[in-house]
């Protein structure tokens, strides 16, 4: 008999329901099964995604329902590593959003949790699973772009008439590092298998308490970085790899399928390659990895051990900005 992950969301977010919730339902070997949201008026739009959903009012709630199985968490990023130690706790495996944390520190008492638990606990940084970033990460290790010397990483968008939005609010962990610095981080890791030696210099700028812009400068092993988010400009987001062979650039390297069509342009002495990625749904492949370590004790492709690399990186950014 074919065993499945019984999921569950807490909150009803809009990401959670334009996104997640549709993955969580599409996944092989899993199904979207309850919602927790102390609002109820907002789970109908998930009961057309899983008619058969189980609603809950309140977290607690959901926690103790015996039917889920693994929890999806879009909580604000302060509520976190507080929800995801209750999850574990409660006998459920957990998906959590990014970024796990505010600070390095805080993400060690999650993972301690999980180790207790003996259960599955992943940060949701989707993009690493796929295809065009599981090439990129082959085409540079293969050698084809010769040395690596440079990665440069830039992700932007404008939400400043958005005031109430989280992403706009320091106390609810907001700012372009928190939210976006993740991406341009965490994708430069990946693909690259690279360790940070140093961040060289680094420029924060501020409305209120808030970062709304970030920029950084930084040393791996054997290449330099450079890394811009910013919540105050034009939409735009790419990422190149440079060699001293050949450049490699994702210019869709994060929301592929909606800002753009999901591509790697490869350039090579005096050949130029582009490689495309349609129809490929990341969240869903993030799902599978989560139900297959969950049923098969497969491999996950980003840990928590992953997400403390990366918030490393952005706490010595904030350091060196002062």
């Amino acid at each position: 008999m074919e065993h499945y992950v019984n999921w569950g969301i807490l909150g009803a977010s809009n990401f959670a329901l334009n996104e997640m919730a549709p993955a969580l339902h599409l996944a092989g070997r899993g199904r979207l099964a309850g919602i927790a949201t102390r609002d109820v008026g907002k789970a109908a739009p998930f009961t057309r995604i899983a008619p058969d959903l189980n609603v809950h009012d309140s977290y607690d709630a959901l926690l103790a329902d015996p039917m889920i199985d693994a929890v999806y968490i879009p909580l604000p990023h302060t509520m976190h590593v507080e929800w995801g130690i209750k999850a574990l706790q409660a006998g459920k495996h957990v998906l959590v959003e990014k970024p796990t944390a505010m600070t390095t520190p805080e993400i060690q008492p999650l993972i301690e949790a999980r180790d207790k638990s003996g259960l599955v606990a992943s940060e949701a940084f989707m993009i690493v699973h796929h295809p065009q970033w599981q090439m990129a990460r082959e085409i540079i290790a293969s050698g084809q772009l010769g040395q690596l010397q440079r990665v440069r990483a830039a992700f932007t968008y404008n939400n400043a008439a958005d005031t109430q939005n989280i992403r706009n609010k320091a106390a609810m962990g907001g700012g372009s590092l928190p939210d976006i610095g993740v991406y341009t981080i965490g994708s430069t890791r990946f693909a690259t298998g690279g360790t940070l030696r140093e961040i060289y210099d680094a420029k924060i700028e501020y409305e209120g308490d808030c970062e709304v812009t970030a920029e950084a400068r930084a040393g791996f092993d054997g290449f330099d970085a450079q890394w811009l988010t910013s919540m105050r400009m034009h939409p735009f987001q790419e990422v190149t790899f440079h060699g001293s062979d050949g450049v490699l650039r994702v210019p869709t390297p994060y929301n592929a399928g909606v800002f753009d069509q999901a591509r790697l342009v490869i350039e090579t002495g005096m050949e130029r390659r582009e490689i495309r990625f349609p129809k490929v749904n990341q969240y869903v492949l993030q799902v599978e990895n989560l139900n297959a370590a969950i049923l098969d004790g497969a491999a996950l492709k980003w840990r928590l051990e992953d997400a403390v690399e990366t918030q490393e990186t952005i706490d010595a950014i904030r350091a060196k900005a002062g």
